[in-house]
């Protein structure tokens, strides 16, 4: 599931230590994996910078806020050149955040998209689910979409809702999103850059997408917010477990991971638990709100110990 854009309303040291070389080791030792290259290997610390305030003030505010960070994800089509430009002279490596999975009424390319919507998504106002079997959709996505926002300056895409196809409603767009991130990632890597994509595990093994991919986030580990209840909760034990087991699975495949929890902003403990258990399957954590607000951004940085 994704977290929202700037426009919407807004530790076991042994196993942690274990787990990160077997990650390292994947990454350096696989042939051919982009996420081998000596600064994404280096990272040790990312923000999942989307939400409302990131990219507030001008481009030096943008980098003191975020420039400590080794790894950011902000906004493809908000972000500025100047933004960019200013993270990535602090050696900061910058993915542009993209949602392909579904079509979002506030951005500027929606007029072209709205023909290829699907069932609204009831979890964000003015958000459908997008039908990515169309050749015409995949085709402004590819040709349009993603070009304009690596001219910005970007290390690479961050693409969102790629886990839809994990639905079952929407298992006739299955073929089409495989197709779409296989686009996708001739164009960035075609230009030496990085494709990440977040959750759908499954779904990324069983059609082929996880080949494409420099690195993927895992969003809800430890702790997520439940829209129904309207309120944070911990996962039960298995799903943490599952979740863990899944980047430790992307990490051996030579992936650079990482990991999202959603807790309540005075929730140490539970921020706590949230890093330990990221660390301990090799994934770099990030620890936020649902909204992935400004006032959430963790300082100093998220490291693994």
């Amino acid at each position: 599931m994704d977290r929202r854009v700037q426009r919407r309303p807004g530790l076991r040291a042994a196993g942690v230590c274990a787990a990160l070389a077997l990650a390292a080791a994947a990454l350096l030792g696989s042939p051919g994996s982009r996420a081998g290259t000596p600064a994404l290997a280096d990272a040790e610390s990312w923000a999942f910078a989307i939400g409302d305030g990131m990219l507030a003030g001008d481009a030096e505010r943008v980098a003191g806020r975020l420039g400590d960070f080794d790894l950011v994800v902000i906004d493809g089509e908000l972000a500025t050149r100047a933004e960019i430009a200013a993270l990535r002279a602090r050696d900061t490596i910058v993915l542009g955040y993209v949602s392909v999975g579904t079509i979002e009424s506030y951005r500027s390319w929606y007029r072209p998209l709205k023909p290829f919507r699907l069932k609204r998504w009831h979890d964000w106002d003015g958000e459908w689910f997008a039908d990515t079997s169309k050749p015409r959709y995949r085709k402004l996505i590819a040709k349009r979409i993603a070009p304009r926002i690596l001219r910005k300056g970007f290390d690479g895409l961050f693409l969102d809702m790629v886990d839809m196809i994990e639905m079952r409603r929407h298992r006739a767009q299955r073929p089409g999103m495989r197709r779409l991130v296989r686009r996708l990632a001739r164009l960035v890597h075609g230009r030496g850059k990085l494709l990440f994509a977040q959750n759908g595990a499954w779904g990324m093994r069983r059609f082929g997408i996880a080949r494409y991919l420099d690195g993927w986030n895992r969003e809800d580990v430890t702790w997520t917010y439940d829209f129904d209840r309207l309120r944070y909760v911990r996962q039960k034990p298995k799903a943490i477990r599952r979740a863990q087991r899944e980047l430790e699975r992307m990490a051996a495949r030579g992936i650079f991971v990482t990991a999202t929890d959603y807790t309540r902003r005075r929730d140490a403990g539970a921020a706590e638990e949230s890093v330990a258990n990221a660390c301990a399957a090799g994934a770099l954590p990030y620890v936020s709100n649902i909204g992935l607000t400004v006032r959430r951004l963790p300082k100093p940085p998220l490291r693994c110990d």
